[in-house]
């Protein structure tokens, strides 16, 4: 069956918000950039629900001082199998139709990743397919490139290797460590990913083989473009 031209997220609206799900194991800060960038209206989205993989992840603090519905499942005390299933139900329950990864540190399984197959969205730091993975700031600086940035993609069943819906580059200079490269990325993925989920929520994203494309919405008459998102 061909993946050309199906739709991803939905036309969302202030008074019918596209529904997601946040799964979070860190700081939290770009969680917290998308759930205040819904609250101030810029974005058709609602923050339904917020899990965090480990209880002392700072992002819980965070959320809740936002009045965010946060649940914590921890995957040290269920285990591997049992840790899925549990976030499985806390998604579901939420009646969330998109999930966000946000600095969550786990790999999803197959199985997980097939029941929300395109509701899945990941932010990484660098400007994939480059450095994928762990560290991609020490990588990055290693390899010697002048240019890095960010990238909000679908999740598959690979690491790192879904489609991209937006890249936002950022300057390595010179002098950069490892810690400042990852500030000045961090400051641009927080407006990378609100505008990733921005794009999801207009009802224009279609997947075409790999590419992620924007359509002009029907009502101005016009035909999909083909231009890329990102």
């Amino acid at each position: 069956m061909s993946r050309d031209g199906l739709p991803l997220g939905r036309a969302a609206s202030p008074d019918d918000p596209l529904r997601v799900a946040v799964l979070v194991s860190g700081r939290g800060s770009n969680m917290e950039a998308i759930a205040r960038a819904a609250a101030r209206g810029e974005i058709p989205v609602k923050v339904v629900k917020v899990v965090a993989d480990r209880p002392e992840a700072g992002a819980i603090a965070r959320a809740r001082a936002l009045g965010l519905d946060v649940s914590i499942v921890d995957y040290r005390a269920l285990g591997r199998e049992a840790y899925h299933r549990r976030l499985l139900e806390e998604v579901e329950a939420s009646g969330a139709e998109l999930v966000a990864l946000a600095g969550y540190m786990r790999i999803l399984p197959p199985e997980w990743v097939r029941r929300f197959e395109r509701r899945i969205v990941n932010i990484h730091p660098s400007l994939l397919p480059s450095f994928p993975g762990l560290e991609p700031h020490r990588q990055a600086i290693e390899h010697g490139v002048k240019v890095s940035g960010c990238t909000v993609h679908l999740v598959d069943e690979g690491v790192d290797s879904g489609p991209i819906i937006v890249q936002r580059p950022v300057p390595v200079d010179d002098g950069d460590t490892p810690e400042t490269l990852a500030a000045k990325v961090l400051e641009v993925e927080h407006r990378a990913y609100v505008e990733a989920l921005s794009l999801l929520a207009s009802g224009q994203l279609v997947l075409t083989g790999r590419r992620v494309v924007r359509r002009a919405l029907e009502a101005h008459g016009s035909t999909a473009e083909g231009s890329s998102s990102s």
